[in-house]
């Protein structure tokens, strides 16, 4: 959430921003709300006084009468409370609509409409050259059954599978390959958070209201199935005033992640690139404010080292402003080379939210002793998402008879090296 003050004060700043994110959302109304809402508490402000100084005059007897000061108190309680739900109603109006705006871009962000003004910052590896027609994961899935499309669409419908076997384990083996990579290497702290959270879970880590149509609800309990395991993470320290000493906090979290996955008929239907559930594992950074933008490149390093283990070729992507997340000030994709689908495939964005999420969940932290508390800055990145990672394994590994190498990496988590 955006500081009302920062968009009172920088109201041209607020919309040249929105306008490089091809966001138009209503600032002018926002601004007019701004005004109303601070001239109700004004005037709530007044008649409070009005009314200490009736009840005065009645206690000391002094510049009325009795009966005067008493018919005057009664009138200015009813117009405190009515003035009292008006501030309200316009405060309400207000925040929904705060809570709609998106973050700023950082500076260094590149100007762009969409995902085609993304730019490669670097990449690495180079693309396995095949002595035969690479087949795509979802052919090599079916003859080594390890996927079982079928069974999946029997079970859940379409953009479901099953991991069967080897395929199941492998799965398993690359969850905990990267938990354990992050945890002894890395320095993060791993976490094992609810599937579903409250609703200002949501809220708080930018999902709702705006993407409230992208998520699965229980409405008679008014849980909310996580996108992502960023949103319980964010919310660990929901209405905290961490401690001096405490920054930085790094966490690592895996979970399934359930998303409404609502694409064109045709797109991306085949294979197992896209679905309404998925694994992930999740870095989380709570950092200081001036270390952010350092604490950012560090965690796209993290992300980028499981890619290296798994010896599978990769770029990355600075994110144009029209292709940021919604919560983010800058991101990074990482994406892994699919030679079998013949395309780069995103197995992790790493974002720097600023202090966008601590606002809206109110998050903050004490610099020094008896300082005043800042609000904290948070980062989130994949480290990574599958199944796309599992895709390229798939993929880049093998072999002419339809085999699949394990990378050495992987060896010592599935026990064993090959699947035939």
């Amino acid at each position: 959430m955006l500081d009302i003050k920062f968009i009172r004060e920088n109201p041209d700043l607020v919309r040249e921003a929105l306008q490089k994110r091809q966001f138009s959302e209503p600032i002018d109304e926002i601004l007019l709300l701004d005004v109303k809402h601070r001239e109700k508490l004004l005037d709530l402000e007044n008649l409070r006084h009005a009314r200490k100084e009736a009840a005065r005059a009645v206690s000391e007897l002094r510049d009325t009468t009795i009966e005067d000061a008493t018919r005057v108190g009664p009138g200015l309680r009813i117009r405190i409370k009515t003035l009292e739900q008006e501030a309200k109603a316009i405060d309400e109006e207000l925040n929904d609509l705060l809570l709609r705006i998106p973050n700023i871009p950082h500076p260094s962000v590149p100007i762009g409409k969409d995902e085609g003004d993304n730019i490669v910052v670097r990449s690495w590896g180079e693309a396995r050259k095949f002595d035969f027609p690479p087949k795509p994961h979802w052919e090599l899935g079916e003859s080594l059954g390890i996927i079982d499309f079928e069974r999946g669409a029997k079970l859940s419908g379409t953009r479901f599978y099953v991991l069967k076997g080897l395929g199941a384990h492998l799965q398993r083996a690359l969850i905990s390959f990267m938990l354990d990579l992050h945890i002894k290497e890395h320095g993060y702290t791993e976490m094992y958070p609810p599937f579903m959270v409250k609703r200002e879970c949501m809220v708080g880590s930018g999902n709702l209201p705006k993407f409230a149509d992208n998520l699965y609800h229980d409405e008679e309990d008014d849980f909310w199935f996580v996108p992502t395991a960023e949103v319980p993470l964010t919310n660990l320290h929901r209405d905290e005033i961490l401690p001096p000493g405490t920054l930085p906090l790094y966490y690592v979290a895996y979970t399934p992640c359930f998303r409404r996955e609502k694409m064109s008929a045709g797109k991306d239907t085949r294979g197992i690139k896209r679905g309404h559930q998925f694994d992930k594992v999740e870095l989380y950074k709570f950092v200081a404010p001036e270390i952010s933008d350092e604490e950012l490149e560090k965690m796209v390093d993290n992300a980028e080292e499981v890619c290296r283990r798994l010896g599978i070729p990769y770029r990355v992507l600075a994110l144009c402003t029209g292709d940021l997340g919604f919560a983010s000030t800058k991101s990074y994709d990482i994406e892994m080379w699919a030679p079998g689908c013949g395309e780069w495939l995103e197995v992790s964005s790493c974002s720097n939210c600023g202090d966008f999420q601590a606002r809206r969940a109110n998050i903050r932290f004490r610099p020094q002793s008896g300082a005043k508390p800042q609000f904290v800055h948070t980062l989130n990145g994949s480290g990574l998402a599958l199944p796309r990672v599992l895709i390229s394994l798939l993929e880049n590994y093998q072999q002419p008879d339809g085999s699949i190498v394990i990378p050495e990496a992987l060896r010592p988590y599935t026990g064993f090296e090959v699947i035939k």
